[in-house]
C-alpha cells in the first residue's frame, strides 16, 4: 500500500501583502501588480467604531493577500511605487 505524500502546513496558503485605507493608493498597489502578473484578491473590510483611532478615523480598510510563493516577488514590485504611496500602506513581513 502506497503512501499518499503530505504537503506541509504553510505551502500554497495566503498571506496578506499589505493594508491601506486610502483608495487611491490601493488601485495604484494592485495596477502595479496586475502589470508584472501577480495574482493577488483585494478586500475592503469595515472597522468597527472603536477601533477607528488606530486607523486614523478611516470607517473601511482594503486588504491585500497574496499566495505566500510569490511573496518576494510581489515586494520586489511595491518598492516601484511612488514614496507617497509607498508611505500609506502597511506592508506585513513574514
Amino acid at each position: 500500500m502506497k503512501r499518499r505524500m503530505k504537503m506541509g502546513k504553510k505551502v500554497n496558503k495566503d498571506v496578506v501583502l499589505c493594508r491601506t485605507t486610502n483608495h487611491r493608493v490601493s488601485n495604484r498597489t494592485t495596477d502595479l501588480l496586475v502589470q508584472d502578473a501577480i495574482p493577488f484578491t483585494k478586500n475592503w473590510k469595515h472597522v468597527p467604531f472603536f477601533r477607528r483611532e488606530e486607523y486614523h478615523g478611516a470607517s473601511e480598510v482594503c486588504v491585500i493577500s497574496i499566495n505566500r510563493n510569490t511573496y518576494a516577488r510581489a515586494r520586489r514590485t511595491l518598492d516601484r511605487m511612488e514614496r507617497r504611496d509607498r508611505d500609506r500602506l502597511v506592508m506585513n513581513v513574514i
